[in-house]
């Protein structure tokens, strides 16, 4: 294997960060616009002009989101990467029972995963320390698959009413109930995936100093919405604007990084809500293109972090419209290395750091 010009030899990447979904035959929250799109003769181009604005920015092109993306998809789009494993990260699973957000856990290990496609490494669920059935909730996830190895809160709002917000509140990372139902992944040894819009690193840097025995992977590197053009109202307006958001978030990653329990996963980049031009359907982003748009962002994480706490996800298929996975994984390495990092270095990242955060067995 190859990546940046860089022999790797026989290594096979994990790849930290992807969703399986199937909204036609499972309640997700955007399962009525597939079934529009199955049963009803819309254009989809049509259907874009009609969206709001943060759906449409937040997308990109909402083609993946009207169908199924499983197993045989993934291995389709990683195409040469030598992907030997994924970690499901939870998305949109609707649930109204209390413990029915452990149907997605049940329905996802259920998956032909390693059928010619790579194996099920890790699985992080849908779960809210908030919630009165914290508890109970973490326990049906366990039983419902045997690589349960964290949980994800839906989080991330902004402040910008015209940019997709995913949490209630601003602060949910920080009101008591959180903080208390926090202490149970401690004493089940799970991890914390956090998921948020730039400005709320600091709650995420709260939270890693209140805890410092449960690993916290920072997802996406923190999300900078607009880092790389308007989108929303005002997010992003200009490049003043964008350089302020820039220097912002280089600050609060770095005291993030001070605590040696959080790690920070190098996917989500091609995110169309930070700003990217979307290519035309069909078509995707050079290499050269990322790499010029990742630097400044997996420069200095790699500064503050160190190789030994980046982990590289693809974040498929919501990045899609932006890149692709082997592209995306092109441009990270190529920054990185050009940031010092050798062999060793490279393959912890592309997966021996997965291995080690997500306790993977090959």
């Amino acid at each position: 294997m190859r990546l940046a010009g860089t022999e790797l030899g026989d290594f096979r990447v994990i790849d930290a960060h992807i969703h399986q979904w199937d909204p036609l035959g499972t309640p997700r929250d955007f399962s009525s616009l597939a079934k529009l799109f199955k049963y009803l003769p819309v254009p989809i181009d049509l259907a874009v002009r009609v969206a709001k604005k943060r759906d449409r920015e937040f997308v990109g092109d909402p083609t993946a989101y009207t169908k199924p993306y499983l197993p045989a998809d993934y291995r389709a789009d990683a195409g040469e990467l030598p992907v030997a494993g994924i970690v499901h990260i939870e998305v949109d699973w609707h649930a109204s029972a209390p413990l029915g957000k452990a149907d997605e856990t049940r329905w996802v290990q259920s998956l032909p995963f390693g059928v010619d496609t790579p194996a099920l490494a890790a699985l992080i669920a849908s779960a809210d320390p908030a919630a009165a059935n914290f508890t109970a909730l973490l326990d049906a996830h366990a039983s419902a698959s045997p690589v349960l190895r964290g949980i994800r809160t839906m989080v991330a709002n902004h402040p910008d009413p015209d940019v997709r917000s995913f949490g209630p509140t601003p602060d949910a990372l920080t009101t008591p109930a959180f903080l208390d139902g926090f202490a149970a992944l401690a004493e089940r040894g799970l991890s914390f995936e956090a998921w948020v819009y730039s400005h709320q690193i600091p709650q995420v840097t709260a939270l890693a100093e209140r805890y410092p025995e449960v690993p916290i992977v920072l997802n996406h590197l923190g999300t900078p919405a607009g880092l790389f053009g308007r989108l929303g109202s005002r997010t992003g307006a200009d490049a003043s604007t964008r350089r302020d958001l820039l220097l912002r978030w280089r600050d609060d990653t770095a005291a993030l990084a001070a605590h040696p329990a959080v790690v920070a996963k190098v996917s989500g980049l091609g995110m169309p809500v930070l700003g990217h031009p979307v290519p035309k359907r069909g078509s995707t982003t050079a290499v050269d293109a990322l790499v010029d748009r990742f630097g400044p962002l997996l420069t200095h994480a790699h500064s503050v972090f160190g190789a030994e706490r980046l982990i590289w996800g693809s974040n498929f298929p919501v990045d899609k419209p932006i890149s692709t996975i082997p592209g995306n994984a092109e441009a990270v390495a190529l920054v990185l290395a050009e940031s010092g990092c050798d062999a060793g270095q490279l393959r912890a990242v592309f997966g021996g750091n997965a291995r080690r955060v997500y306790r993977i067995e090959d």
